[in-house]
C-alpha cells in the first residue's frame, strides 16, 4: 500500500476487528477502499467527516522510531528530546498530553516529563500507524483534544486450512552507525491464529554538520505474541502480549548548567519498558457485535540526572505507571439508516515513583525527594454514537460522560509536604457531530463540530520536588481539566486523477494546563520555579492539505511518474498571556515525485522546506523559548522491487539518501539547541513469505 496516499483509514475504536459487518456497513457508495475507522467498523474514510492519515511503518527504516513517519505529514509534527530516541507525534500544534496514543487499540498512559511515548514500540512490528484529527473525547475519553493515534501491530488470523505468512526487515545507517531488525511470523487454521515478532537496534551517536550529538544512541529490543481462538462461528477469544525495552537511552536537549553553574546536568535513562498483557473477546448477539476486553499495560522508567563535574549522576529516579483498564461496546444497526454504538470504558493508573538527589549539591549525601507517594488516576466514561446514512449523506452523532478522579498519599516533603487536598474529581460531558456529503468520489465535502477535554496527569497534578531539568515543579492537586471547542470544514476524494484532502479548523481550549517558568526560585535550593497552571484561555487555528497524483492519468502520454506534497499552516496564541502560544510547529510544504511502490526500479525524491518560527512565548517561557531560521531539505530514495523471489512472496532493496545538501537545522519543537542529523545514507532490505 502507498504509504504517501492521504485519507486511507482512522482509528479503531478497538483493538481487533468484529467477526461480522452489520448490513448497515455495506449500504455504502462504491468506493475503492473500505477500513476499520472511529466508527468501529469497516467504512470508506470518505463517509466520515474528519481528517484522517494513515502512515505505514514500510515507508521508514527500521531503526526509526515510529515518531519520525509524523514529520513532513499534513497537520502532523513530532517533539524531539534532541537524540535518535524520542519523537512524540504532535497534532495539529497539540504535544503528547493532548493526544491520545493507543498501542493495538489499548491507551498508552504515561506521565513521564522527558520522552517520547511514541518510541515505546518497535518499527519493525508495526502494521500501521492510524491517526485521527481533531476531538476524539466521544470515544476516548480524557486527553483527546488534538486527536488520537494508534500504533498498530498484525493481528491473528484464522484461515480455512493451515497456512504460515511472515515478513523481516533490516536497516543499516551511516548517520548514526545504525543496525537494526525485526522478523514477524503469521500461523493461521480454522480456528487459531498466531502472530509471533521480534526486533531490536543498536544506534550510536549521529552527526550534524557541525559535530556529533554525544549520547544520542541507544539500544532496544521488542517482542510480540498474539493468539485468537474460535469459541463458535460467531465467537472468539484474543491474546495480546508485548514487551519492549529501551537501554541507556540519553536526552541530549535536557543539559542544563549545574549546580552553582559548574558542568552540566543530562536526563539519561538506563533502562525503560513498556509490557502489555490484554484479553479480548467478540461474539455475534441478536442483531449486533460485542466486542470487550481487559488489559493491563506497565510503563517502568529509571531516571537520571548525569553532572558531569563530579562524574556521576545527581538526581535518581525509578517509577512505573501501571494501567489496569476494562472497556467494551456493543454495535447493532436499526433499519436501514442507522448503526448504533454504546460503550463504555474504565482504568485506574498508579505510580510511586521514588527520587533521591545529593544535597548539598557538592556532598556525598543522599536525600530522598521523591516528588509524591502513591498516585492514582481513576476514570470512568461511558458513550453513545450514532452513525446514519441516509441518500449520499454520512452523519456521526456522538456523545460522552466522563468522571476522573486524582489522588495521592502524600506530596512533597519535609516540613512542607501535604497530605490534604489532594483529591480532586472532574465530571465532563463531550460531544460531537459531523456530516459528509458523498458528491462524487473526487469531491465529498464535510463539517464537524465537537468538544474534547483532558484532566491533569499525575505529575501536573502532585509533582513538588526538583528535577534533573534545572528547575524545581510545582504541580497543582485541583487543576481543572482542559475543555476544548473545535470546528473543522474539508474536502476530500480519492479516484482516477488521485487522491487528496483538504481541511480548515478552529480550537479554542478553556483553562489550558501548562508549566509556567515564573522568574522566581525555590528558597530551600535556589532551583528557578516552573508552576503547573491553568491559562484561561488559548486558541489555535490552521489549514492543512495533502495530494498524490499520478501524472499518466492526466494524459496517454504523460510519464509514469506520481506527485505528492503537504501543506501545513498553524497559528496559536495564549490570549492570557496576549502572545503566541508555546511551541507551536512553524508552517511547512512538501513536494515529491517519483516511481515507488511499483515492481522494478523505485524511485523517489523530496523537498521538505519549513518557515521561520519567530512567533515565541516570551512572556509564558521567561525568554527560554528561542526562535528557529526556516531550512529546506532535500531526501531521495531508490530501490528494486524483485517481486516474487525462491521461496519469498516478495523482497525489496532501497538505498535512501537523507539531507542530501547536508543542510544545518533545528526543528523547532526539538528540545535545547540541538540540531537534527545531518548527510546520510540508509540501506534497506525488506521481504515477505
Amino acid at each position: 500500500m502507498n504509504p504517501n496516499r492521504l485519507c486511507i483509514a482512522i482509528l479503531s475504536l478497538s483493538a481487533t476487528p468484529a467477526l461480522s459487518i452489520p448490513a448497515f456497513a455495506q449500504k455504502q457508495v462504491q468506493l475503492d477502499e473500505l477500513v476499520v475507522t472511529a466508527k468501529g467498523y469497516e467504512s470508506d474514510t470518505l463517509e466520515t467527516a474528519s481528517a484522517i492519515e494513515k502512515l505505514n511503518p514500510g515507508e521508514a527504516s527500521a531503526s526509526d522510531n515510529a515518531g519520525n513517519l509524523f514529520k513532513g505529514k499534513p497537520g502532523l509534527a513530532i517533539q524531539g528530546d534532541g537524540g535518535a530516541w524520542g519523537g512524540n507525534p504532535v497534532i495539529r500544534g497539540l504535544k503528547k498530553e493532548s493526544v491520545v496514543m493507543l498501542v493495538d487499540g489499548v491507551r498508552l498512559n504515561s506521565a513521564q516529563p522527558q520522552g517520547a511515548i511514541a518510541s515505546l514500540a518497535a518499527m519493525s512490528l508495526l502494521e500501521s500507524v492510524e491517526v485521527v484529527k481533531g476531538p476524539g473525547s466521544v470515544l476516548h475519553g480524557t486527553g483527546a483534544l488534538g486527536g488520537a493515534i494508534n500504533l498498530r501491530t498484525p493481528e491473528a488470523q484464522f484461515t480455512e486450512t493451515a497456512e504460515t505468512h511472515g515478513r523481516f526487515s533490516g536497516s543499516t545507517g551511516t548517520v548514526d552507525s545504525s543496525l537494526a531488525g525485526g522478523a514477524l511470523v503469521q500461523l493461521s487454521s480454522k480456528n487459531h491464529g498466531l502472530v509471533l515478532g521480534a526486533a531490536a537496534k543498536d544506534i550510536d551517536d549521529y552527526e550534524t554538520p557541525d559535530d556529533e550529538v554525544k549520547n544520542s544512541g541507544y539500544r532496544s529490543e521488542s517482542l510480540l505474541a498474539k493468539y485468537a481462538y474460535r469459541l463458535t462461528d460467531d465467537q472468539k477469544l484474543t491474546l495480546n502480549l508485548q514487551n519492549h525495552e529501551d537501554r541507556e537511552v540519553w536526552y541530549p536537549g535536557s543539559a542544563k548548567p549545574g549546580p552553582a553553574g559548574n558542568g552540566t546536568l543530562t536526563i539519561h535513562s538506563p533502562k525503560q519498558t513498556r509490557i502489555l498483557a490484554e484479553l479480548g473477546y467478540e461474539a455475534t448477539i441478536a442483531s449486533g457485535t460485542l466486542e470487550a476486553s481487559i488489559y493491563r499495560q506497565e510503563v517502568e522508567r529509571e531516571i537520571r540526572a548525569f553532572w558531569d563535574f563530579k562524574d556521576r549522576n545527581q538526581v535518581w529516579n525509578d517509577v512505573s505507571f501501571d494501567t489496569d483498564g476494562a472497556k467494551a461496546q456493543y454495535r447493532m444497526a436499526i433499519g436501514d439508516a442507522h448503526l448504533l454504538t454504546v460503550g463504555l470504558e474504565a482504568w485506574e493508573m498508579t505510580a510511586d515513583p521514588e527520587r533521591f538527589t545529593y544535597n548539598p549539591p557538592m556532598s556525598n549525601t543522599a536525600i530522598s525527594n521523591s516528588p509524591f507517594r502513591d498516585g492514582e488516576i481513576q476514570s470512568q466514561g461511558v458513550f453513545v454514537q450514532d452513525d446514519i446514512a441516509t441518500g449520499d449523506w454520512n452523519i456521526q452523532i456522538g456523545a460522552r460522560y466522563d468522571k476522573v478522579t486524582g489522588d495521592a498519599r502524600v506530596v512533597g516533603n519535609g516540613p512542607g509536604a501535604r497530605t490534604n487536598g489532594l483529591k480532586n474529581s472532574t465530571e465532563t460531558l463531550s460531544w460531537s457531530t459531523g456530516a459528509i456529503y458523498n458528491l462524487s468520489a473526487m469531491v465529498n465535502p464535510y463539517v464537524s463540530v465537537g468538544t474534547a477535554y483532558r484532566a491533569a496527569d499525575m505529575r501536573e497534578r502532585f509533582e513538588d520536588a526538583s528535577r534533573g531539568d534545572g528547575y524545581f515543579h510545582k504541580g497543582n492537586p485541583q487543576l481543572d481539566p482542559e475543555k476544548s471547542t473545535s470546528a473543522e470544514i474539508g474536502l476530500k476524494g480519492r479516484g482516477r486523477l488521485g487522491e487528496y484532502q483538504l481541511a480548515a479548523f478552529y480550537t479554542r481550549i478553556d483553562d489550558y494546563i501548562a508549566g509556567r517558568v515564573t522568574g522566581t526560585n525555590n528558597p530551600n535550593n535556589n532551583l528557578p520555579i516552573k508552576q503547573t497552571e491553568n491559562l484561561n484561555e488559548v486558541t489555535i487555528y490552521g489549514a492543512e492539505a495533502g495530494f498524490i497524483m499520478p501524472l499518466e492519468a492526466l494524459s496517454a502520454t504523460a510519464p509514469a511518474v506520481d506527485l505528492d506534497g503537504s501543506l501545513t499552516w498553524l497559528r496559536g496564541k495564549n490570549r492570557q498571556d496576549n502572545e503566541p502560544l508555546y511551541q507551536m510547529p512553524a508552517p511547512e510544504l512538501t513536494l515529491g515525485v517519483g516511481q515507488h511502490f511499483r515492481p522494478g526500479f523505485n524511485w523517489h525524491g523530496q523537498v521538505r522546506a519549513v518557515a521561520e518560527q519567530d512567533r515565541t512565548a516570551d512572556i509564558f517561557s521567561n525568554n527560554t523559548e528561542s526562535s528557529t531560521p526556516g531550512y529546506a531539505t532535500i531526501d531521495i530514495s531508490l530501490g528494486w522491487d524483485f517481486g516474487s523471489t525462491g521461496d519469498l512472496s516478495n523482497l525489496k532493496v532501497t538505498l535512501e539518501g537523507n539531507n542530501l545538501l547536508d543542510k544545518r537545522y533545528r526543528e523547532h519543537l526539538t528540545d535545547g539547541e540541538t540540531l537534527s542529523p545531518g548527510r546520510g545514507l540508509v540501506a534497506k532490505l525488506e521481504g515477505s513469505f
